[in-house]
């Protein structure tokens, strides 16, 4: 599939990501998508006559060879929808980019990636939480996310560094610029041990729109977004709120009840739109991360010696490689989601099975 044509889908007025993916499921390609005829096109649901008209304009291709002579020469990768490098966290979101720009080394697509967002105006507190945070989960090979902002943001960034953490930063304009300009450093570092990530291209500015647009990758992308410290209104709110829509696991930090910049992580828990964490092991417990401090089982050697139903020991055989999640072991297993639902239960009672965030389920 042509790069060129990739990027130019991107450029075509009027059509999001939900368009862009309806075109890309009925066309085969972003290249059959400009070649496609009218008649063709107007069978799509969604695409009208404005859309054809975009899509047959050449406005799109003219900006998108721009773009594609900017990525090339500073070797940005060019991550779309469809190409196996896309993060595959980020793709099951229903409004994920068709799209993304990517400059450094990191795997999008490894095992554990947690994302962490806050206030801008950081205390002492929310800094100290940031640094703990790095220094406990520094052995568990992680990939920590956040958006280069002010504050916590940026604290992380540099707290991930100093431990040797892989990190990225979302960002809310184009690889041709750096907001805020005094974190350019910190960028080019990251570049080296993890990356910077975007879907806006060169010449987009750092406008207000465009934070709350990119905090859905921030919390997409992540197992887990991690609330540091943060006011009642902002974008770690905000972020907070699209996780819990994309059904990812949310957690937050309390603070005291005077604060202004705990206001929020308290408001997070006592709604239950966040679970609480008072120190980092928390987290590693809750993510299923401490199986590497636990006394090992041989799993096959435990489940001879209990007493399992048929539906247990097929779910078991099904876990033997690899994990999967609740729909797709009900899938392979032909069992409703309902009666699923206690059997994993009973495993996990028993400490067969592990519960991993999105309802993905391994062996022990």
């Amino acid at each position: 599939m042509s790069t060129l044509h990739k990027i130019a889908l991107t450029f075509i007025k009027s059509i999001g990501p939900v368009t862009a993916k309806n075109l890309l499921a009925y066309c085969g390609s972003a290249e059959n998508i400009f070649s496609a005829s009218k008649k063709q096109l107007l069978q799509i649901p969604g695409v009208g006559e404005k859309t054809i008209e975009a899509i047959r304009g050449t406005d799109a291709l003219t900006r998108a060879r721009q773009e594609l002579d900017f990525v090339e020469k500073h070797g940005i990768e060019v991550l779309f929808f469809s190409d196996e490098k896309y993060p595959k966290r980020l793709k099951n979101c229903i409004d994920s980019p068709i799209l993304l720009y990517a400059k450094g080394t990191v795997d999008f697509n490894q095992p554990r990636i947690i994302s962490v967002v806050g206030t801008r105006n950081a205390t002492n507190y929310g800094k100290n939480l940031c640094k703990e945070l790095c220094e406990v989960l520094a052995p568990y090979h992680v990939l920590i996310v956040s958006g280069l902002a002010y504050g916590i943001d940026v604290t992380t960034h540099k707290e991930c560094l100093a431990n040797q953490i892989a990190t990225v930063g979302v960002l809310g304009h184009g690889l041709d610029r750096m907001y805020p300009k005094i974190h350019k450093t910190v960028a080019q570092k990251m570049v080296l041990n993890g990356g910077l990530l975007t879907e806006f291209p060169i010449l987009t500015n750092p406008d207000r729109p465009n934070f709350p647009q990119r905090n859905r990758i921030i919390a997409g992308i992540a197992d887990a977004t991690i609330v540091v410290e943060a006011s009642i209104k902002g974008g770690a709110l905000i972020t907070a709120e699209i996780a819990n829509s994309y059904n990812k696991d949310v957690y937050a930090f309390p603070g005291r009840t005077n604060d202004v910049f705990s206001e929020g992580c308290n408001f997070l828990i006592k709604t239950n739109r966040a679970g609480l964490i008072t120190n980092v092991n928390d987290l590693i417990y809750y993510l299923g991360w401490d199986d590497e401090i636990k006394i090992k089982h041989n799993t096959q050697q435990t489940t001879l010696q209990l007493s399992l139903t048929p539906n247990e020991q097929r779910v078991i055989d099904a876990l033997q490689n690899g994990q999967l999640s609740i729909d797709e072991l009900s899938h392979h297993l032909n069992i409703q989601q309902s009666k699923l639902a206690i059997v994993i239960l009973t495993l996990e009672m028993q400490g067969i099975i592990v519960s991993l965030p999105g309802k993905i389920y391994k062996l022990a």
